[in-house]
């Protein structure tokens, strides 16, 4: 069956590249909404996104047969080389039948006069024959992108000219192309001939804009019909009417959509439908694109241990060895590492930067938690079962691949068969969740005593980027709680800032910390900003207090270990200064936001998106091998 695929796989790729014209089943005429009108494309009126090819393939006639008496008990056809499999015995034999050629030992002619006399069954090819059939594909679909054009870019998102709202279909198609784009901006609608639309844009006040857009195809159908927000503030004088203004023309946009296609909001907007503060978000919530803005110059008591203990280091002229405690600096050790702590912090920053680019994830967010989280050593804390530079735990990695399903569908084929994989995390048996967290710790986990300092930095690398796609599966699953809670939009009730504070309560003290700080807020009607959320932790969920506010403040400090991690108390700690970043800065003030409300929701248990439940896990598959259940002589 997978050479069946693969030949298929090819097939079709070769068809696209040669650019043959598909032509699709039923295709029509491609519907388009009448402007003004209101009328758009239903699915109903779209042509399927199909066609039909012929395919040749090979089919096997096997028999399974009785040893005793030579007896075909079953005979089926399979389409692959090689044994059948278990699965295939199971789908075309009876199961009583089954259930004895599993168990089936290889007949041993030492122990018994003739293979008659051996139980159970063996398998024999009996041909072969070639057939061609006709099956039904699915083709990909055509998109929207949307980015913004006539501005003159300057810093925090600011235009020096009025911008433009553009609009690009992409037709994936050999032979097909995007015919029109249209949709209503703010209600209002409009209808652009081509694959570009470029929409003239107007003050929108904070709260931005709504558009609705589409694009209809050659093929015959459309896409789907996306949103965006969209906010276009004017800054300074120049519009006042009443008075001649020297301001610059200066005009702030953010767009928030699944479909932005340019850098700038982190992913998490969309997400929560929050816009950041007029002219950006704050310093420690920045994606600068350039590593030097990354660059820090922290004395880290922990960095310089571990750069001693294995020997990067040598501390030899301090009277303590360099270290106070084991994996932990003296002052002296400290000043022992100095050349060595600058290159090391960071040596990570060009991979954080190209995990914010990619994820949206603030890429300063991430330094400062690895900071916080392990000092830019990935194995700090081994002993608490925590790996890479984010401390991935078991716990952490269930938030992953149940909260991030994009990151899910590609990791999990590494380990797992597609059959599991396509129930979904939730859905899995409870062995085949504890694989896919095992492996996931594993994967980020860089130690390995055969590299040098111990560390195998190409795994340290990828844990760059599975830490972001955490960030992004904790800013989802605050969100769902936040919304489970009030049910309101997490924009609605919440400040950008305040709900990565949130994000990170969730992700260093867990969802239950914040879900019940949140419900508890919520009742006694006051606001959703962190003042009101940390004064409702429960006191085993305080630690998250001091963690967030060294890392919104940029601060560095002595890392600690996840709160529901057992705590090694063999190792010491140590007092060690606060020492403060080169790149501190003061936060700036926390916005209070009272929501409009009439009534107090009802209680609901924040759980994720759909109704997951769990099944028995399903059995692996076996494949038959000589000298085992269904050996044939």
């Amino acid at each position: 069956m997978r050479q069946f695929k693969a030949s298929l796989l090819a097939l079709v790729l070769g068809l696209l590249l040669l650019g043959w014209l598909i032509q699709p089943a039923g295709s029509g005429e491609p519907v388009l909404a009448q402007s003004g009108t209101g009328i758009e494309a239903t699915p109903e009126d779209k042509s399927p996104r199909t066609t039909r090819i012929t395919v040749p393939y090979t089919s096997y006639d096997w028999w399974l047969i009785r040893y005793s008496n030579n007896q075909i008990v079953c005979g089926f056809p399979v389409e692959h080389e090689g044994l059948p499999t278990a699965d295939e015995i199971r789908t075309w034999c009876d199961g009583t039948v089954y259930d004895e050629w599993i168990k089936t030992e290889p007949c041993d002619l030492a122990r018994v006069d003739s293979v008659n006399q051996c139980p159970g069954f063996y398998l024999q090819q009996v041909g072969s024959r070639q057939g061609e059939r006709e099956i039904e594909i699915e083709l990909s679909l055509p998109t929207v992108w949307i980015s913004i054009a006539n501005c003159n870019p300057g810093p925090e998102n600011r235009c020096t000219t009025l911008p433009n709202l553009l609009l690009t279909g992409e037709e994936p198609l050999p032979n097909e192309s995007i015919i029109s784009i249209q949709g209503f901006l703010d209600g209002e609608p409009f209808n652009c001939m081509g694959s570009t639309c470029s929409i003239p844009l107007k003050p929108s006040g904070l709260e931005g804009a709504v558009v609705e857009f589409w694009a209809d195809s050659s093929f015959g159908d459309s896409t789907e019909h996306y949103t965006a927000r969209v906010r276009l503030v004017p800054w300074g004088d120049f519009m006042n009417p009443e008075s001649t203004s020297t301001d610059p023309q200066q005009w702030y946009v953010d767009v928030l959509s699944s479909q932005w296609r340019e850098g700038g909001l982190a992913s998490c907007s969309d997400t929560w439908d929050v816009f950041p503060d007029i002219g950006g978000p704050p310093e420690w919530l920045l994606s600068p694109e350039d590593p030097a803005a990354l660059e820090t110059d922290v004395s880290y008591y922990y960095l310089s241990g571990a750069l001693i203990t294995y020997g990067i280091v040598d501390a030899s002229s301090c009277l303590d060895g360099g270290l106070q405690a084991p994996n932990i600096a003296s002052v002296c050790g400290v000043e022992a590492a100095r050349p060595y702590l600058a290159e090391w912090q960071n040596r990570f920053d060009e991979e954080i930067i190209q995990a914010s680019r990619e994820t949206g994830i603030p890429s300063l967010l991430m330094k400062n938690v690895f900071s916080r989280e392990s000092q830019l050593w990935p194995g700090i804390f081994r002993t608490y079962k925590e790996a890479g530079l984010g401390q991935l735990t078991e716990n952490g990695a269930d938030t992953v691949l149940l909260w991030n399903p994009d990151f899910f569908r590609q990791f999990c084929p590494l380990v797992l068969d597609q059959k599991y994989c396509e129930l979904g995390f939730g859905n899995m048996g409870e062995f085949e969740q504890n694989l896919l967290r095992g492996a996931l710790v594993r994967k980020v986990d860089a130690s390995c005593p055969d590299c040098p300092a111990g560390l195998d930095l190409s795994q340290a690398n990828f844990s760059v980027r599975v830490f972001a796609e955490g960030l992004q599966a904790n800013c989802e699953q605050t969100g769902r709680i936040i919304s489970n809670v009030t049910r309101l939009e997490p924009g609605q009730v919440s400040t950008y800032e305040d709900l990565w504070r949130f994000t990170l309560v969730n992700y260093h003290a867990g969802p239950g910390c914040l879900s019940k700080a949140v419900q508890r807020a919520w009742d006694a009607n006051l606001p959703l900003d962190w003042n009101s959320i940390i004064s409702y932790l429960d006191p085993v969920c305080q630690s998250a207090i001091g963690y967030v506010e060294d890392i919104s403040r940029m601060l560095s400090v002595m890392p600690t270990p996840t709160p529901w991690l057992p705590v090694n108390e063999n190792i010491a700690t140590p007092v060690i200064p606060r020492v403060v970043s080169t790149m501190t800065s003061t936060p700036t003030g926390i916005a209070t936001l009272t929501p409009t409300r009439t009534t107090t929701p009802a209680t609901p248990t924040p759980t994720p998106t759909g109704s997951i439940t769990p099944e028995a896990s399903p059995t692996p598959t076996t494949t038959p091998t000589a000298g085992g259940p269904g050996y044939y002589p």
